[in-house]
C-alpha cells in the first residue's frame, strides 16, 4: 500500500458542502484526481476543468502531482472583487 495515497476533495457553495475522502494512486494529478471523485456527478453544473483549483489554500495547476495527506479544493468563480466589495462597504459606513 506504500503506493497509495490519501487525499480530501472539498467544495462548498453558499448552501452545501462536499467533502470526499480518496486513495489514490501515487503520482496522480489534480485533473486525474477530480476525474476519480464523485464530485463532478454530484454537482452537475461544476466545470471542474476550467475551475481555479487549490491545495491548502495555495492555487495549483491541473497538472500539479498530489502528495499524501493534500487537501484539493475546488473554488467557485468570484461574484464581485474583493476590493472593490471592501470599498463599497466603507463608503456605506461613512
Amino acid at each position: 500500500m506504500d503506493n497509495q495515497l490519501s487525499i480530501t476533495v472539498i467544495y462548498a457553495t453558499p448552501d452545501r458542502q462536499w467533502i470526499e475522502s480518496l486513495q489514490i494512486p501515487a503520482g496522480t494529478t489534480v485533473r486525474q484526481a477530480l476525474q476519480l471523485s464523485r464530485l463532478p456527478q454530484q454537482v452537475s453544473d461544476l466545470k471542474v476543468e476550467t475551475q481555479p483549483i487549490g491545495v491548502f489554500g495555495q492555487v495549483v495547476d491541473h497538472d500539479y502531482v498530489l502528495q499524501n495527506g493534500d487537501r484539493l479544493e475546488v473554488y467557485r468563480p468570484l461574484l464581485a472583487d474583493p476590493k472593490e466589495a471592501r470599498r463599497l462597504r466603507a463608503k456605506g459606513k461613512r
